[in-house]
């Protein structure tokens, strides 16, 4: 594992309010969040993919699921009490949240937007969320991660 050479929002954020968390690094190239979980060593279900969308509302949610999962827009959509949701644009990610597509944290965006979190999230002492930037992944409590931003579990995934 190499040192990570600067901190990103999300690592100061972690920092400054004292969580427990571990860093991971990994090859910024790897494909998708299967190969991020082979590559640390993780069960792909304990390896979170932090996905931003946008109602017809025009808000934005974020939603952390696990990476071998996909989004079940219906399902999201309910949660955060809407009638549906899109996935954001790529082009529309950096500037709104500050972050990149494939290392877009649920921690220390520009702003805070209503937050869910996979409900299977619950099941494990710890959880792999990116740390703000490809190749870089933060390990920590996932109700720890809840209570930080703000978020609440639901059901997210498609069967």
């Amino acid at each position: 594992m190499k040192k990570i050479d600067e901190k990103t929002n999300a690592l100061r954020l972690l920092d400054a309010q004292g969580i427990a968390h571990q860093v991971h690094t990994y090859d910024p190239d790897a494909a998708d969040g299967g190969q991020v979980a082979q590559l640390l060593g993780q069960s792909p279900d304990q390896v979170f993919k932090t996905l931003v969308t946008v109602a017809p509302s025009r808000k934005n949610y974020v939603f952390v699921v696990p990476a071998n999962c996909t989004l079940h827009l219906k399902k999201a959509a309910a949660a955060v009490g809407e009638k549906s949701i899109a996935m954001l644009p790529q082009k529309e990610l950096l500037p709104l949240t500050g972050y990149i597509h494939g290392g877009c944290s649920p921690i220390g965006m520009k702003k805070p937007f209503p937050t869910v979190i996979h409900e299977t999230a619950q099941l494990f002492d710890t959880i792999c969320v990116s740390a703000g930037r490809r190749g870089c992944q933060v390990e920590l409590n996932p109700d720890t991660l809840c209570q930080l931003v703000g978020a609440k579990y639901a059901d997210l995934t498609q069967e």
